[in-house]
């Protein structure tokens, strides 16, 4: 790795780091995400010009999950998802809550309950909730 390479991974965007950790799959789609309130750190919403450093924790949303992860190292480059996953570690807490509300998604605790395909009744029904 040469000097300017070392001097560049020292000052990164959070939005190129996202993508970067695989978090997200376009820098656009980070930048939206952050912009959008679904990256925290200490408790406050970020910029997407914020600048990680090793040590921080941010909260991630994105989908049904929620992540806290811990910086380990930093990257302007998105390699292979090995390399990606060594840029940051998941609390352990994290990840109970998240296969936890995993399990409960797939025993359909939190999921709308149906008996198959809705009727032309309950779609009419569906149609004039999306439509107002």
């Amino acid at each position: 790795m040469s000097e300017k390479d070392r001097k560049d991974d020292d000052k990164v965007r959070l939005d190129k780091w996202l993508w970067a950790a695989r978090f997200y799959k376009t820098r656009a789609l980070a930048k939206a995400a952050i912009e959008g309130g679904k990256v925290h750190h200490r408790g406050e919403r970020c910029k997407p010009s914020k600048e990680p450093r090793v040590g921080d924790e941010y909260v991630i949303r994105a989908g049904f999950d929620e992540r806290t992860v811990v910086v380990r190292a930093l990257s302007v480059v998105r390699r292979g998802a090995p390399e990606a996953q060594a840029l940051y570690e998941e609390t352990a807490e994290s990840l109970a809550r998240r296969e936890e509300a995993a399990a409960m998604r797939k025993a359909g605790a939190l999921g709308v309950q149906t008996e198959g395909r809705p009727t032309k009744k309950q779609r009419r029904q569906i149609f004039r909730l999306s439509d107002q």
